[in-house]
């Protein structure tokens, strides 16, 4: 997975698998959804991502563990 903003551009784009976008959805507005050849979901992004997202210099990860 792979996470990058674009300050020229006001984009933060997340990609969740090298793939060949087949197919593009803006869902919500500003929200696109790439989507593969067989419909599965591959990046998505977020425009004037300045005005939706809090902090874009500083990003948590985190693999939740279940007990």
């Amino acid at each position: 997975m792979k996470v990058v903003y674009d300050r020229e551009t006001d984009t933060l784009t997340v990609v969740l698998a090298e793939t060949m976008v087949a197919e593009s959805d803006e869902d919500k507005p500003g929200v696109i959804l790439d989507y593969d050849a067989n419909g599965n979901l591959v990046s998505l992004e977020v425009l004037d991502a300045s005005t939706r997202v809090t902090v874009l210099e500083r990003m948590e990860y985190e693999v939740a563990t279940h007990t």
